[in-house]
């Protein structure tokens, strides 16, 4: 109610207020935030565009210091760059230059850089560096140098940027490249292999190499220097991250290697088959060069298939020939510690006896050309010497491991037949065994176990080679016996133990069993009769031309005891249907000279037998036989003097052999056993045999051998 000039008024009631609405609707409230988001979008965007605009204006120069800082503790190497530096995006790669780039190496290695280039520009996709391998749109390089070594231990090298055992080098990918004057230095103590490579100009596009890319090097295996060319192709532009066709040919120690492939990458040859042929004059000569002794052949000529798995290099479907006979299978080479292990599994079909006397130290060439003993005399032998005097790999022994399985079908040999060879090598830590090592020769197998250990020093050897009953008339055919007539069989066994660096020093300082015995069973030589080594017998069939009749063998041993390489007949008791014929003597494995006497006692009633020695001396090169002894020349001449001073009758009985021979027992024979276990048919203990020392130590004096008579060449070798 108002009051207006004394008037009372009455107003009508004032409606309620309103409550105030706030500020703004929802939609109104909301556009800061979309504002503010758009703002800070915004900041973003304009920051990145100004750090890509000042990067690009000034070329990211100014980054230069960061990048050797950041570089060098990302890869704990330092990182120098001399020259200009660029670092930036354009427009969305980033743009990377610098000129007299460096990485260092560790501090063990020979080369003070890994890496070193005169001028780098490349672009690079920016995602790769954060997700998966580095991808590099295109790389110009000119004068590169990369210098890629392991250490001594073989558990470092130079190309892992971290404190982890090293690992596979993975190179970038690369779209498009040109790299010029580029060379790379490659060293690895535990193989001993140094390499420097320099490849000519590069370049690639598509991931692939349009031209080939030609490379030249020089470098050392172990000892052994070489020289190496080739090539990587790429005809048909491949696209698939850059195939490229390898061709490689290096020329060592008179080897000549050709190596062919097609690599997923420009540097990768993990898991990539390559095909390799070698060829050369001597096989040894190439497995030299990484350390494998074996010995040595005649030219080769090989190929296999190599794949490289990490430290293993596996070589398979290897086929080829050395000299006159063939070999294939595959073997691997683990490059493992403390020594490389070399496994293998080889055949061969057809093993020329030529190219098998390497593995008792000839050298083959001389063999096939000029004979054995002139290959002996090559390895230091004395004259007259057959067992060769070459060293063996002691060393080379102890660098590497192996096993090792050999089969080979048939052994082409003029004397001795032998087929169906299998040798189970292994090498462990200088102890190399050929153990089982079998063979069959002349229808009758061979057992043996040979052992050089090479921790002594001298190399201790053990020889243990035990033949199973084989048929004399194959095995002896080579020497003048028949197979058809003759019926008789034979089984021994070698067992020697020496010391010495060298077959022949081994075999001069042995000591053991050499025996071998003959069951009943007939024998005939084609030519001449002289199994029984009776004279007066000889004489009568030869002029009454009965040659063929076989001599009937009721059981015999060839026994002796060797004592520091001399070996002395214990016994030598062989018994006929007609004769005993038994042997003194022996031999040296010293000096390769033999010492033997052979008689033969008849058993029965005979007009015409000589009852003399027959010699067997000289020396394992030139063996002769003395079938006219001083003994069978003064009964001869004691003989002319009976018939001139008395009657022809009386001249006849001075070759009378009365035929008192004592009939051995066969089972001490067939045993083996020595001279004091022989006996007589009747129980009774020999006193006729050599009981294992020579005929000098015997009788104080010349053996028949020794004396002057004539002498006919009796055996031959090879």
């Amino acid at each position: 109610m108002n009051d207006v000039d004394g008037v009372t008024i009455d107003e009508p009631p004032a409606e309620p207020a309103e409550p105030a609405e706030p500020a703004g609707t929802p939609v109104e409230r909301r556009a800061p935030r979309r504002h503010r988001v758009r703002n800070i979008i915004v900041g973003v965007i304009g920051t990145v565009f100004l750090a890509w605009l000042i990067l690009f204006i000034t070329k990211g120069r100014f980054l230069k210091h960061p990048f050797e800082r950041i570089a060098g503790k990302m890869t704990h190497r330092t990182v120098t760059v001399r020259g200009d530096f660029q670092l930036y995006f354009a427009p969305f790669d980033i743009k990377f230059l610098a000129e007299g780039l460096t990485v260092s190496n560790p501090d063990w290695a020979t080369k003070p850089d890994l890496f070193a280039a005169r001028r780098i520009d490349s672009r690079i996709a920016p995602l790769s560096l954060l997700f998966g391998r580095r991808h590099f749109r295109f790389l110009d390089l000119t004068d590169g140098a990369v210098d890629l070594e392991w250490n001594g231990a073989h558990d470092r090298n130079t190309w892992t940027f971290s404190d982890q055992k090293g690992k596979p080098f993975a190179l970038p990918i690369i779209d498009r490249a040109t790299l010029a004057g580029t060379t790379l230095r490659y060293r690895d103590p535990q193989l001993q292999l140094l390499a420097d490579l320099k490849f000519a100009t590069v370049m690639s596009a598509g991931a692939s190499i349009g031209d080939k890319v030609t490379f030249t090097g020089t470098g050392r295996a172990r000892a052994t220097p070489f020289t190496l060319s080739g090539a990587l192709l790429s005809p048909n532009q491949t696209a698939a991250r850059g195939k490229n066709e390898l061709t490689m040919t290096a020329h060592a120690a008179n080897n000549v290697i050709d190596i062919t492939g097609t690599l997923p990458s420009l540097a990768d040859i993990e898991e990539v088959p390559l095909q390799v042929k070698a060829r050369g004059r001597d096989l040894s000569e190439l497995l030299w060069i990484i350390g494998v002794p074996i010995p040595r052949t005649r030219d080769y000529r090989l190929h296999a298939q190599l794949v490289k798995s990490g430290n293993d290099y596996a070589f398979t479907r290897m086929a080829g020939v050395f000299g006159d006979s063939d070999l294939s299978g595959k073997f691997t080479i683990q490059n493992i510690l403390p020594r490389p292990h070399i496994d293998a599994t080889l055949t061969t079909k057809r093993l020329d006896i030529v190219d098998a006397a390497p593995f008792i130290g000839y050298n083959p060439d001389i063999v096939a050309a000029q004979g054995v003993q002139a290959a002996a005399a090559a390895t230091g032998a004395g004259s007259a010497r057959l067992l060769p005097d070459a060293q063996l790999g002691i060393e080379s022994m102890k660098r590497f491991d192996a096993d090792a399985h050999w089969t080979i079908g048939t052994v082409a040999s003029k004397k001795v037949p032998i087929s169906n060879v299998d040798v189970t090598v292994t090498l462990d830590n200088a102890l190399l065994k050929l153990s089982p090592f079998t063979f069959a020769m002349a229808r009758g197998n061979v057992a043996s176990d040979i052992i050089l250990d090479a921790r002594r020093s001298p190399t201790h050897a053990s020889y243990d080679i035990r033949l199973a009953q084989t048929p004399m008339g194959r095995l002896l055919a080579g020497f003048g016996v028949a197979d058809s007539g003759t019926t008789g069989t034979i089984k021994g066994r070698i067992k020697l133990d020496g010391v010495g660096n060298t077959l022949h020093d081994s075999l001069a300082s042995s000591s053991g069993r050499i025996a071998f015995t003959m069951p009943a069973g007939s024998f005939w030589t084609r030519n001449v009769q002289l199994a029984e080594l009776d004279v007066g017998t000889f004489v009568q069939k030869m002029f009454e031309h009965k040659l063929k009749e076989p001599v009937q063998i009721n059981c015999g041993l060839v026994g002796f005891t060797v004592r520091n390489g001399v070996a002395a007949a214990d016994p030598i008791l062989i018994d006929t249907t007609k004769n005993v014929i038994v042997g003194r003597g022996g031999f040296s494995f010293k000096t390769e000279g033999v010492d033997m006497a052979f008689r033969a006692d008849g058993k029965k009633f005979s007009l015409f037998s000589g009852q003399s020695p027959v010699g067997l001396g000289g020396s394992f090169a030139h063996p002769a036989i003395d079938v006219v002894s001083d003994q069978l020349l003064a009964r001869a001449g004691v003989g002319l003097g009976l018939a001139i001073v008395a009657t022809p009758l009386a001249g006849i009985l001075a070759f009378v052999d009365v035929g008192d021979a004592k009939s051995a027992a066969c089972g001490p024979v067939l045993a083996g056993a020595t001279a004091k276990a022989q006996r007589t048919t009747k129980g009774k203990p020999r006193d006729d045999v050599g009981k294992g020392t020579t005929a000098k130590e015997e009788n104080g004096k010349k053996s028949a051998s020794e004396k002057k008579g004539q002498r006919k060449k009796f055996l031959g070798i090879f």
